[in-house]
């Protein structure tokens, strides 16, 4: 499965896609230069139970912390993960 980031200034979001089908999707909006907000998570049909969501979440994780940046998980999704996996908590703004 790859996992593709496409960035803007204002939002942005990464995608997963296993053999040219898109699995799933995490979308963000900046909020400043420091920080942005996870705010919807979606997985295709097709892959639900796979662990898209959280691949997803892991690499926005990754990203968020080679860059120095703090992530606030206003969708519910990333939320429930963030409360669960207390080692990735280090990039949440507070």
């Amino acid at each position: 499965m790859e996992i593709k980031q496409i960035n803007d200034i204002k939002r942005g979001y990464f995608e997963a896609v296993e053999d040219g089908k898109e699995a799933g999707k995490m979308t963000y909006t900046w909020a400043g230069d420091d920080k942005f907000i996870i705010d919807h998570t979606e997985v295709s049909e097709d892959f639900a139970g796979k662990g898209v969501g959280k691949k997803l979440l892991m690499a926005v994780v990754d990203y968020a912390r080679n860059n120095n940046l703090k992530i606030i998980p206003l969708c519910p999704f990333a939320k429930s993960v963030f409360d669960k996996t207390e080692e990735i908590r280090d990039v949440l703004f507070s």
